[in-house]
Formats: C-alpha cells, sequence, structure tokens
C-alpha cells in the first residue's frame, strides 16, 4: 500500500506543477487550442504505447480486451470520455486565462470532499472519522496558504474551475466504477480517444480566431506536458486508484497547491512565506491523517471484482 500512496503523490506532484506550466501555455496557446492540441498528443502516445506493448502478440491481447467491454462499460467510458476529459480540459484551460489563484486553489481543494461524497453514494465506500478530519485539516492548510489577506471574488474563471473540480471527481469515481471489469490502460486509451473525438467538433464549431504560438519552447513544453502529465501519470494514477479506492486517492488532491507553490518559485521565481510553509505542514498531515487506517489493515482487492466496496 506504501507503494501505491507513493505513486499517487508523484502523480499529484506532476499535477501540481501543470498549473504553473498551464498558466505559460494559456498565454501562447487560445485555450480551445491548447486543449485539443494536447488531446491529439495524448492520444498518439497512447496509441504507441498500446501498439509496443501488444506488438508481439499482433493486437490480440488488445482485441481481446476490446472485445471484453460491454454495453454498460461502453457507456461507462463515454460518459468519462465526455467529464474527465473533454470537458475537464477545456473548462481547466478556459479558467486559466481569468482565475486567480487563491479562488482556484480552494475551489479544486475541494475535490477531495466532492469524491467522497461520490463514492459513498455511487460506490457504497465508506467515509471514516479518519477520512473526514483528514480532509478538513487538509482544506484548511490550502485555505492557510492562498488567502492571507485576499478578498475572494468569484466570476466566470472561477466557474471554470468550479467545473474543473467537478469533473476531475466525477471522473474517479467513473474510473472506480471501471476498474471492477476493466485494465486501467483500456479505460484511459478509449476515454481519451473519445474525449479527443467530441473536442474535435467542438474547436471546429466555435469559429474564434485561435493564438498559435510559434515558438519551439512552447511547443515543446506542450507536447512534453501532454505525454507527462495526461499520458503517463493519468495511467499510473488509474492504475492506483483501483488499489486504494477513490475517496482516498482523492485526498492526495490537496497536495497539488503547495506543489504549485514550490514549482511557481522555482519556475518563475514567485517568493515561498512562511505562512505557505506552515499551511503546506497543514496540507501535508491531513493528507497523512487520510491514508492512516489503511496501512492498519490488509487492503480488499485481492480479486478481480474487489473493488466494488471498501470496508474500513
Amino acid at each position: 500500500m506504501l507503494r501505491s500512496y507513493l505513486l499517487l503523490t508523484f502523480c499529484v506532484a506532476v499535477w501540481g506543477s501543470n498549473f504553473v506550466f498551464g498558466n505559460v501555455l494559456v498565454k501562447q496557446f487560445s485555450p480551445m487550442f491548447l486543449a485539443a492540441a494536447r488531446l491529439l498528443f495524448i492520444t498518439l502516445f497512447l496509441f504507441a504505447y498500446v501498439w509496443l506493448r501488444y506488438r508481439q502478440t499482433n493486437g490480440n491481447g488488445m482485441k481481446t480486451s476490446l472485445s471484453a467491454i460491454g454495453r454498460r462499460e461502453w457507456r461507462l467510458l463515454l460518459l468519462l470520455g465526455l467529464v474527465g476529459v473533454f470537458l475537464n480540459q477545456w473548462s481547466f484551460y478556459s479558467g486559466l486565462q481569468t482565475a486567480d489563484p487563491t479562488t482556484s486553489a480552494l475551489i479544486l481543494a475541494l475535490t477531495p470532499l466532492t469524491t467522497a461524497f461520490l463514492a459513498a453514494l455511487f460506490l457504497k465506500e465508506r467515509v471514516t472519522p479518519s477520512m473526514l478530519a483528514g480532509s478538513l485539516l487538509a482544506l484548511f492548510g490550502v485555505f492557510f496558504v492562498v488567502s492571507e489577506g485576499a478578498k475572494l471574488e468569484l466570476h466566470v474563471g472561477h466557474l471554470w474551475i468550479f467545473v474543473t473540480m467537478l469533473t476531475f471527481a466525477g471522473s474517479i469515481v467513473i474510473v472506480r466504477l471501471l476498474a471492477r471489469t476493466l485494465p486501467p490502460l483500456i479505460t484511459t486509451l478509449v476515454s481519451t480517444t473519445a474525449g479527443f473525438a467530441m473536442m474535435v467538433p467542438a474547436v471546429s464549431a466555435s469559429g474564434s480566431v485561435w493564438r498559435i504560438s510559434q515558438e519551439a519552447w512552447a511547443w515543446a513544453l506542450l507536447i512534453a506536458t501532454a505525454i507527462v502529465m495526461h499520458g503517463i501519470v493519468t495511467l499510473i494514477w488509474n492504475g492506483q486508484l483501483q488499489k486504494v479506492g477513490a475517496a482516498r486517492a482523492a485526498m492526495f488532491s490537496n497536495l497539488e497547491p503547495f506543489v504549485a507553490m514550490v514549482v511557481g518559485y522555482a519556475v518563475l521565481g514567485l517568493p515561498i512565506t512562511p505562512r505557505q510553509l506552515l499551511g503546506s505542514l497543514f496540507i501535508v498531515g491531513g493528507v497523512t491523517l487520510a491514508s492512516l487506517y489503511v496501512s492498519k489493515r490488509k487492503p480488499a482487492v485481492s480479486s478481480p471484482n474487489a473493488g466494488a466496496e471498501i470496508k474500513g
């Protein structure tokens, strides 16, 4: 279980840096074009990965996996493509245009609580006192870090970020449902491809003039972040999600503001204050508290269907 927690922490660390790199990229590309281009490179990476993995079997393993997808799974995969890929990417880059970091971080910090509620509602996962207390402590840490004398004001950018939070929480629950019958690779490949297919007509119908950077470094950053953050890391995340549960995995997203703070300092030279350092202790402490009870128990995922319910 420790390995799963370390991998989830790695995923969140990479995604936390996405706030900084996303802010850089949104100044070079239009949000719609940026989201579509990223999904294109993610999809190409996933198909290349699948081809390399199954080439020794002439694709038979992949064909078998795809043929095993039932109607229910196809509906969930398309829903995941719509919610967790298309809407998530679109709303994220649209929000980054105007959303201030203070309110955005607070909104995104609601992901664990939202996921825990959805997991309890749809997956019958138990929300334990330690998970609830840890999530509230981490949420307090996020507020402590980002609210230093700031006035909270909601505008359209923050509403987009709120959609990002909802779609991410929803996608965690959908992935958990799919994990009962499908391997993570199939889930990631099909949902990403579906999301990209939905993005193409939306971009074409937008009718807006695209802002496309001519800088080589901007394209290199776009491609690298697409493959690493939304290709490799998504595969790792989906693989570990079925081992630790949806609500528990979502607790790790509270680390994202802390990571964004550190990367912002390293990349953009933004100063780190003592208040931010103290707040990060609350965040890390909350994530640790939310995960404590799991280390004392054996994970109930020894069989393919064991993820149907997490017993605390």
